[in-house]
């Protein structure tokens, strides 16, 4: 260090700062982890499954959060070693920036987020608030990887030790997250004793590896000679050069000095927002895009809130003709303010108005707002999309991110669009932060500088970009661009919408043979990001690259479609997977085609988004094909709606014979990265969001002493309320508060853009710890049936019950392993009163498998649409007397729908709950006991089974809570119906239990 004599300035050899914080990081964690073990060695070491000594080596949370003084110290060492950790980024980002790599904002970007995550997750302990802890961490480790890898990238080939320590320490960091993973699972899911020493070991080598990676940028300093000067100037006449340190008797690189001073801030801070500016521009414009799709994707499920309670055609699906406005375009003037800045403000500000509709209670008030979002957002579409080449191909690839986006928002969010109207805070939400960023967002948009935007016109180093003046030329046949345009959009929505809708469609029970949704669903991220690199990609080896054009394209999306249709488990989710990155991939490509239609921007876009209605309807016509007028000729045609999709994405390709040629890709390559960065960032975020939302819950019935058994069945009317929104948390909490075992739900299968491409099960498994089987898939054309199990589900099959007339009607026929014993369960919806030959054959069907079971322990949980008692053909004497089962109360004669019947068990209660405003049909709930191993049902005689009792004849573990007694006021407008308590009965005396 030397001191200026002629200006108030120090000089820092800067290698002495990156020692500073090497020793500082190793003292801070080291310290405590030696006082903490000196003073408190087994509080530390001890956890939720076990103590010393099974464990005996502490996480590294415990050690620096949870005691006094290893955690005062800890902190103090922290906040001295910011300092220097904020001078070391930005002593990296001038290093890399001088050098010319072109990535070193984005590393800049990444190193002071991964810091201030870092920051996070060592102030805020596990003890203080464990999911904020774990979700700064895993935003940390996730920093970790463009952090490591660009730094590694970032360094010069003459540094090659350097850059061998760095791939060392980093692929050393990586390595050793897949054993602690597995470490913790073993420790929060299989509550192994002593696993969690395991995972701390590899944690504590993470804190080593990370510090050791970090200390490697002292050689980067020492090789430049890298100076620091801090000081005030004199005058502002000239700048001072600080006295050099004398050099080492090594090889230098030519010397660089770093001047801090008062005058050089300023523009240390223009130059700094000047880097920046481009990016956070384009992460508006990638935010836009999210709130434009999420918009779009909300109306369909807003409708269809009417329909559903119609049963029918309601007249509200003519607001889908809301998304017909870029007729307006036909206009000049309005096609001129659409395309200004201030017009399209204008037009994201009503489309934002789509978000804003949360906070209306009337449905049909919210769906007026929504048509008006969708009609302004379409208007912007057109507007965006018939851009000039450069322009057309950014919008196809920012359309693809925002799109993406939007299903991750979904896959994060339990498969409900965080912004969507049909969400509020009580359903999962999150509208205000959404209008809030859009609002930042769109005023970003509105103040950017007048300077030529970049996306637009800057000037490409790619040959094909400087032909770009030239037209491209315009084709004969405008309808087929629309029309592989609108079929484009409908795919992408149907199919990719939701991250688990191609699995759905490739499940097929248990044991499971292919993908389940919490776990990969991001592999479907995984794909589209695929898909949507390849662009880049080939435009970056091959500039103006006509590839995805290729006839050959098509057949590879063509083969997909089919394998993805015929097959399933994982054969078709892989087919899924290849026609994601297929439909992802050809986006620019389809959206460049219609940008140069032949026709006028109204006529191409208006003519898009009317095929894509017509899509929706036909979508729904597949499976409601009994409620609609023509549905028949639609009925399990969902092969034609694919092969209509497949003809009309076929004219976006260039075919022999064509006399256009096919459009031409440009990218300018200073968007490459942002746009690679970013579909690299959306993916990594996709993983660990699946290992977030992963079941920690562990799996267990809710009474296994006494052998108790609670079976519910509920038609959930697709997890709409009366007030038209989601309703899966309102359904959690009365499951939740009933303790229900095992679960039948009805009306689940949500697959559909319609419902929005949601799973009903997602928050009820991830929060109350459910096995699941989601029933058959939305290509099977039924309105779906799920079951939840607290037991292990062994086996399960699908049925498909015989329906010549009406819907289709599901059946889930499983083996649960309760308390060591198989028992049968069916959960079944038959088909409506208008068809009664559908219900007769049905319930044959199913009375056929429950009798040829006998006499195995059975449960029934069913929709039969029946009187009780109600002679053949009505559904009612099949199942009991066919099936051999028993009602669970002959007496109740108030029933519809819904019925629970049951052998092999003593039953002991039975409980008919409202729905409230959840659903229009209540939850039925029957208590059964099941009797000890080997032995059986002892006492079934009519009159054992309905020796009826006071709850108070029974031990208080059988009771249902009081608190749904009308007389009590009921919880959350559910009481106990028909009888205001539910009904108990005695379990005969011998009985064996």
């Amino acid at each position: 260090m030397s001191v200026s004599s002629n200006r108030l300035s120090v000089v820092v050899d800067a290698t002495h700062i990156a020692t500073l914080h090497t020793f500082l990081s190793l003292g801070a964690f080291l310290s405590a982890l030696f006082i903490a073990t000196s003073l408190h060695y087994k509080q530390i070491v001890k956890n939720g499954v076990a103590g010393y000594p099974d464990e005996w080596f502490p996480s590294v949370s415990a050690t620096i959060g949870d005691w006094y003084p290893e955690r005062s110290i800890f902190h103090i060492l922290i906040a001295l070693n910011s300092g220097p950790r904020f001078i070391l980024v930005l002593l990296q980002y001038h290093l890399q920036r001088s050098t010319g790599y072109n990535r070193a904002g984005f590393l800049l970007g990444t190193g002071l987020l991964r810091t201030l995550a870092c920051g996070g997750w060592v102030y805020i302990s596990s003890t203080d608030d464990h999911d904020w802890h774990d979700i700064l961490m895993i935003v940390y480790l996730v920093l970790n990887i463009p952090w490591m890898f660009g730094g590694i990238a970032a360094t010069q080939a003459a540094h090659a030790l350097a850059r061998r320590r760095r791939k060392l320490y980093a692929y050393s960091f990586f390595t050793a997250i897949l054993p602690m993973v597995h470490f913790f699972i073993q420790h929060k899911v299989h509550h192994i004793p002593g696993a969690y020493t395991k995972y701390s070991i590899f944690e504590w080598s993470l804190i080593i590896l990370d510090i050791m990676y970090d200390s490697v940028v002292a050689q980067d300093l020492k090789a430049v000679n890298l100076q620091v000067a801090v000081g005030v100037l004199g005058g502002d006449q000239d700048i001072p050069v600080p006295e050099k340190i004398p050099a080492p008797e090594i090889p230098r690189i030519s010397p660089i000095t770093l001047l801090f001073t008062q005058s050089a801030l300023p523009l240390v801070g223009e130059n700094l927002y000047s880097q920046l500016s481009p990016a956070v521009d384009f992460l508006c414009d990638v935010y836009l895009s999210y709130v434009n799709w999420s918009v779009f994707t909300s109306l369909t499920p807003t409708l269809f809130y009417f329909s559903v309670w119609k049963l029918g055609v309601a007249g509200h699906e003519l607001s889908l003709l809301s998304t017909l406005s870029p007729l307006l375009l036909r206009y000049p003037i309005v096609l001129d303010i659409s395309a200004s800045r201030a017009g399209r403000t204008i037009l994201y500000a009503l489309t934002a108005m789509g978000i804003a509709a949360y906070a209306l209670s009337s449905p049909l008030l919210r769906l007026l707002v929504v048509m008006i979002a969708n009609a302004a957002l379409c208007v912007g579409f057109a507007a965006d999309w018939s851009a000039p080449p450069v322009s057309a191909s950014y919008q196809g690839l920012l359309t693809g991110i925002g799109f993406l986006l939007c299903s991750l928002s979904k896959h994060a969010n339990h498969t409900n669009n965080p912004i969507w109207p049909i969400v509020h805070e009580k359903s999962g939400g999150y509208n205000k932060t959404g209008l809030v960023l859009a609002g930042l967002a769109i005023y970003n948009y509105r103040s950017r500088s007048p300077r030529e935007p970049e996306s637009a016109n800057k000037k490409s180093d790619d040959p094909a970009a400087h032909n770009a003046a030239a037209p491209t030329p315009m084709r004969q046949h405008w309808f087929l661009d629309s029309f592989a345009l609108g079929s484009l959009i409908f795919s992408l929505h149907s199919l990719l919408g939701d991250s688990s809708t191609l699995i759905a469609a490739s499940w097929t029970g248990y044991p499971i043979k292919g993908p389940v949704p919490h776990l990969h669903g991001s592999l479907t991220h995984v794909a589209q990001a695929i898909g949507l690199a390849l662009p880049i990609a080939l435009t970056t080896l091959s500039p103006g690259s006509t590839a995805l054009s290729s006839p050959l394209w098509f057949v590879y999306g063509c083969v997909s479609t089919v394998v993805m249709y015929s097959y399933e488990d994982w054969t078709g989710y892989i087919g899924g997977l290849n026609l994601a990155v297929f439909l992802m991939s050809i986006i620019p490509t389809v959206m460049v085609r219609a940008a140069f239609s032949s026709a006028s921007v109204a006529k191409t876009y208006a003519t898009a988004f009317f095929i894509v209605s017509l899509y929706y309807v036909g979508s729904v016509f597949t499976v409601a094909y009994a409620f609609v007028p023509g549905g028949q000729y639609f009925r399990e045609r969902t092969n034609w709606v694919l092969a209509v999709q497949l003809l009309g994405l076929a004219s976006a390709f260039k075919w022999p014979g064509m006399s256009a040629p096919a459009p031409r890709l440009i990218i300018p390559s200073s968007l490459r990265s942002r746009i690679s960065n970013t579909i690299v960032g959306i993916t990594i975020l996709s993983l660990v969001v699946t290992m977030y939302r992963w079941p920690t819950t562990v799996v267990k019935p809710y009474r296994p002493g006494p052998r108790i058994v609670r079976a519910g069945i509920w038609t959930v009317h697709f997890g709409i309320d009366d007030e038209g929104r989601d309703s899966q948390r309102r359904m959690r909490d009365l499951v939740r508060d009933m303790e229900v075992d095992v679960l039948g739900l009805l009306e689940t299968d949500l697959h559909r853009p319609v419902f929005g491409n949601r799973d009903l099960t997602r928050v009820l498994v991830e929060e109350l710890g459910y096995y699941v089987d989601i029933g058959p898939g939305p290509n099977k054309h039924t309105w779906g049936a799920v079951l939840l199990s607290k037991f292990p589900i062994l086996r399960s099959t699908h049925h498909l019950l015989p329906s010549p007339e009406g819907e289709l009607a599901p059946a889930i026929q499983a083996v649960l392993d309760v308390y060591g014993e198989e028992v049968n369960v069916l959960v079944v919806h038959n088909g409506q009163e208008e068809t009664p030959l559908d219900r007769e054959l049905q319930s044959k069907e199913v009375g056929r498998i429950m009798g040829e079971l006998y006499p195995q322990p059975t449960i029934f949980l069913g929709y039969l649409v029946t009187r009780p008692h109600a002679p053949r053909p009505w559904p009612y004497e099949y199942i009991m007397e066919d099936g051999k089962v028993h009602d669970i109360d002959k007496d109740d004669r108030a029933r519809w729908c819904e019925y629970i019947a049951y052998r092999g068990f003593y039953r002991t209660s039975y409980a008919r709950v409202s729905h409230g405003t959840i659903t229009d049909t209540e939850l039925q709930i029957g208590q059964f006991v099941l009797p000890k191993y080997g032995v059986g049902v002892t006492h079934d005689s009519e009159g054992d089974r309905y020796m009826r009792a006071w709850k108070e004849d029974l031990p208080p573990i059988h009771w249902f809570p009081k608190e749904y007694m009308p007389t009590e006021g009921g919880v959350n407008g559910h009481q106990y119906d028909k009888w205001g308590t539910p009904m108990y009965y005695k379990i005969p005396e011998g009985a064996v239990l």
